[in-house]
């Protein structure tokens, strides 16, 4: 149904409500759950993405899980959503707990081998692209350098 609306007004009210949002948790502080999803590619790359709304910084897919959602499977519905491909399998890293926009927040970190093109679909994800780790951008955001961290004690 959202897809309805044109991509440039889709992006403009992702924005609003990101900002509203963000308001939101820091007044009520409600326990949010998330997931994020590291995929490689076959040579081992990593997949980054760059948002419509927020900071603007390379950060890795994911999400928010909806009530009563098993992570694993908003892991996958998240990644379909925003990049028109089936993540593959995927598998559990790890949870880390920590703060967004001033609430407590807890995200789930999976780890996956793609086997189809990821697509931006230009409303949420204006870009997505492969990274070595050697050669990462310098504009990323914090969840990269955690995520990393836990797929090196992988």
């Amino acid at each position: 149904m959202l897809y309805l609306i044109p991509r440039p007004l889709h992006r403009a009210a992702l924005q609003v409500a990101h900002a509203v949002r963000k308001r939101w948790w820091r007044i009520r502080k409600p326990q949010l759950t998330g997931v994020v999803i590291i995929a490689l590619d076959p040579a081992g790359r990593i997949l980054l993405v760059r948002h419509s709304y927020g900071a603007g910084l390379w950060t890795f897919p994911g999400g928010g899980l909806r009530r009563g959602e098993d992570p694993a499977a908003a892991a996958a519905r998240e990644f379909a959503e925003e990049l028109s491909c089936p993540p593959g399998k995927l598998d559990l890293l790890g949870k880390h707990d920590g703060t967004l926009h001033g609430a407590p927040w807890r995200i789930h970190v999976f780890t996956g081998l793609l086997t189809a093109t990821p697509r931006a679909d230009g409303r949420e994800i204006m870009e997505a692209q492969f990274f070595t780790r050697d050669r990462l951008p310098e504009d990323t955001g914090s969840r990269v350098a955690l995520g990393l961290a836990m797929l090196e004690q992988r």
